[in-house]
């Protein structure tokens, strides 16, 4: 299988040809009962079987001539950079918070000492109170409260989401700015990695959103349907000022995105990004959550006067898709076949949270099984990964998955 280097996502079904992955390790093992809530989780992950049916998944991908590329991996090959690691320590110690100087010394000093292996680690499993040589770095009250979270930095619980971090939208990536302070570092290593590894480095400098942005945007809302269409979910996660941001980037970026359409979904944890609800699994199907197509409001945007934006409702998000993508007729397959329970259980275990890995050939959770044989009564491939650990941090294949270059169509 040949190496891919460059960005290229033009549409959501392409054959994949290389994808980022992060494959679940220790910072799972630092997720108590009493941080569920605020890491996001709604129950503790069996580390072993994660990994297990992690591997599995990246092992699917492989099967289908897809390179798979690890967030650890990339950061350790940037990290070998001295000025590189130093700056990516700054960054990473500001971005946790720490206000005493001599605790941050300290920190810095014993980070700089680490190899590149060591400190990706560190970066992504995080630096308990505990690890500290000798607990030296007692240095504040709280580090002796019980009720104080006990990290200097904190472990990236969620990263093995990697949809949520980053997009790439054509030839350059959007970094996100995550809405969640659990999650807001996630953005930053993938900052760094775009900036400083020769797989990203062509266009680094050209990126459609920074992770500094205020107003949130993540990856899971972001579906690229085709060169000239973008489709944004309006969710608990992504603003509307982000979205108008995008729009205007894309329009002024010189490819060939002439339209975003804009899918506003409730705001909920249940529905927290579009492909949650909604994903599109062939050049003319798509699965979608029983009748939330009912429920959502659509709008197309497009380019105006003086770099303005031209922003219109649309009717129904059939309509829209069927004239977005220049279709007589568009598919909509509901998760669940037409029982309402079971679409309802399906889709808390992401039943429509599919990877298309080529035109008409998905990956999913194998426990969604009414889904899955819905799927393919209506023609779709569906190739059947393991989820029972996998699924407890809400999310399935297309969250754990970054697409980084697809088949043009």
């Amino acid at each position: 299988m040949s190496v891919v280097n460059s960005l290229s996502i033009t549409s959501e079904i392409g054959k994949l040809r290389s994808v980022l992955l992060h494959r679940p390790g220790k910072e799972l093992e630092r997720l108590t009962p009493a941080y569920l809530e605020e890491m996001l989780f709604d129950d503790i992950p069996w580390l072993k079987q994660i990994q297990l049916e992690h591997d599995q998944f990246a092992a699917v991908l492989r099967n289908h001539d897809s390179e798979v590329l690890y967030y650890s991996d990339l950061l350790s090959d940037i990290l070998i950079n001295s000025n590189v690691k130093s700056e990516v320590i700054n960054d990473v110690i500001s971005f946790s918070h720490i206000q005493n100087q001599y605790l941050v010394s300290e920190i810095t000093d014993y980070l700089i000492s680490k190899s590149p292996a060591e400190l990706a680690e560190i970066i992504i499993a995080g630096l308990s109170i505990s690890d500290l040589p000798g607990k030296k770095g007692r240095s504040r009250l709280s580090d002796y409260i019980n009720e104080a979270f006990p990290f200097y930095i904190s472990p990236l619980i969620n990263l093995y989401f990697t949809r949520d971090p980053g997009a790439a939208i054509g030839n350059r990536m959007s970094i996100s700015s995550m809405k969640t302070e659990a999650r807001r570092r996630e953005s930053l290593i993938l900052h760094h990695i775009n900036r400083f590894h020769p797989k990203f480095s062509d266009h680094s400098d050209e990126i459609w959103n920074s992770y500094r942005n205020p107003n949130s945007i993540e990856g899971g809302d972001i579906l690229v349907l085709s060169p000239e269409t973008v489709a944004v979910g309006c969710s608990v996660r992504t603003s509307t000022s982000a979205i108008e941001e995008l729009a205007e980037s894309l329009f002024k970026g010189g490819l060939a995105f002439r339209e975003i359409l804009v899918i506003q979904i409730p705001f909920t944890r249940a529905y927290m990004h579009l492909d949650t609800v909604f994903t599109m699994v062939d050049y003319d199907k798509f699965t979608i959550f029983q009748g939330i197509e009912n429920s959502v409001k659509v709008f197309s945007i497009t380019s105006g006067q003086n770099n303005g934006l031209n922003i219109k409702p649309v009717d129904s998000l059939l309509s829209a898709l069927k004239t977005s993508l220049k279709l007589s007729a568009v598919n909509l397959i509901p998760s669940g076949g037409d029982d309402v329970i079971t679409a309802a259980r399906e889709q808390w275990n992401d039943s429509t949270n599919t990877l298309a890995i080529a035109p008409g050939v998905v990956v999913t959770y194998d426990r969604n099984t009414v889904s899955n044989d819905t799927l393919r009564s209506n023609g779709i491939e569906v190739v059947e990964i393991g989820g029972s650990e996998l699924v407890r941090g809400r999310g399935g294949p297309r969250c754990m998955s970054m697409p980084l270059n697809r088949d043009s169509l």
